[in-house]
């Protein structure tokens, strides 16, 4: 997959953790070597079952909407720790407390730390022969009034 498209993906789950409340939102860019089974990881905390619920539900709905299912979803019914994997990034919804029992920033401390900026500022490309557009400088008024003619 794409660099790109697969930041479009993690920034639509980001996204869907935002539009529910999610707190504390982290991402983690999982070093090549470290013996993590994918390449990122979203994590977020909700402060009640039914918050953890509907924002999983949320990352879910926005992503089947891009055609993307997880293919594996764990912790649901509990929603302790709601674990949403799509192969190349997993979302992990946690509830406060279980967020800090398991503390996985710091079982993946040499993971890279990115905020969701980091994932939206994809560059844009050129169009091949067309020169930059000009910018038009803006012309200050005259100060001076023109005297009116009677």
């Amino acid at each position: 997959m794409k660099k790109t498209e697969l930041k479009r993906q993690i920034n639509a789950a980001i996204q869907a953790c935002l539009d529910k409340k999610a707190e504390e939102l982290s991402i983690l860019e999982m070093e090549k070597g470290s013996g993590a089974f994918t390449d990122y990881f979203v994590l977020c905390s909700g402060t009640n079952p039914r918050q953890v619920q509907a924002i999983a539900d949320e990352v879910e709905l926005r992503l089947k909407g891009a055609g993307l299912r997880p293919t594996h979803v764990e912790g649901y019914n509990q929603a302790e720790w709601v674990l949403l994997d799509y192969v190349d990034f997993v979302v992990h919804v946690f509830s406060e407390k279980a967020r800090k029992f398991y503390d996985l920033e710091r079982l993946w401390k040499t993971a890279k730390r990115l905020q969701p900026s980091d994932l939206t500022s994809v560059p844009k490309k050129k169009a091949p022969g067309k020169p930059a557009p000009r910018r038009r400088s803006k012309v200050k008024p005259s100060s001076k009034k023109k005297a009116k003619k009677r």
